[in-house]
């Protein structure tokens, strides 16, 4: 395998669970998080998010440095960081505004909400990011 169809490999392994989560995550916009299922739903769908983009991240990195894209290889592996770091405190965040509404707050879901637009901007922000960078990956080497 070449170090070109290396990267490649790497970025469809990124792009793909940022694709599915941008195009799942607005389903959510449609219902109320105030009912508890559907809540538990989205913080299942994040959950895993971020613990497929951990590995994913992992996993590209890896590919990176085989392919001997240093750059890249480093900024995946920020992206992979960011996921398994930022999963524990943005689900600790979302569990404290599934405990709220359960205890009677009527702003937990407004801010669960919030939380929400939040995950989908950031992942949003990052895949933009990513697809510009695609032009660069063969050249990188």
């Amino acid at each position: 395998m070449t170090p070109d169809s290396l990267a490649v490999a790497a970025m469809i392994i990124l792009l793909f669970p940022m694709g599915y989560f941008t195009l799942a995550s607005p389903a959510f916009l449609l219902v109320k998080l105030d009912v508890r299922p559907v809540a538990l739903l989205l913080r299942g769908m994040f959950n895993a998010h971020f613990l497929v983009m951990g590995a994913a991240g992992i996993i590209g990195t890896v590919a990176f440095l085989l392919a001997g894209q240093l750059v890249f290889a480093t900024v995946v592996g920020l992206l992979a960081a960011l996921a398994i770091g930022g999963r524990r405190r943005f689900m600790a965040r979302m569990d404290n505004q599934l405990s709220a509404g359960d205890a009677g707050d009527t702003e937990a879901p407004r801010r669960l909400r919030r939380l929400h637009w939040s995950g989908m901007l950031c992942n949003a922000v990052l895949l933009a990011a990513l697809l510009a960078s695609i032009p660069y990956i063969s050249t990188a080497a």
